[in-house]
């Protein structure tokens, strides 16, 4: 199975990638903002190509901007391993750990083309 990496975009709380990378040690995470990843305020159509290019998934708290985005994505003809989006009123902690069992449990594959809200 291909080890699951992720983008953490900057709509989320900044210490979700630490926390990521802390609680999974070599668990690849790059936040947007990084240094080697996208700088702050990229806009979201370069996001998605930037995810294809990289075999990551994107963890976000950004549902409304990102769906309309990967549509267009997808209709061009282009993929993602999947979007993985905060549900409304979620814990930080129940959203941390279903992205930790998602890493465990699913083949990167699983997810792709998609957005799926966690917690699951």
């Amino acid at each position: 199975m291909t080890e699951r990496r992720f983008l953490v975009d900057e709509n989320t709380t900044p210490t979700l990638g630490e926390q990521l990378r802390w609680r999974r040690p070599g668990l690849e995470v790059n936040c947007v903002g990084d240094e080697g990843a996208l700088p702050g305020g990229t806009p979201d159509p370069e996001i998605l190509i930037w995810l294809e290019a990289h075999a990551c998934s994107l963890v976000t708290d950004n549902w409304s901007t990102m769906s309309v985005h990967l549509g267009h994505h997808l209709a061009a003809g282009r993929h993602v391993l999947g979007v993985f989006v905060r549900r409304p009123r979620a814990r930080w902690g129940a959203f941390l750990d279903d992205l930790l069992l998602i890493c465990e449990a699913a083949d990167p594959e699983e997810y792709a083309d998609r957005v799926t809200h966690v917690p699951l």
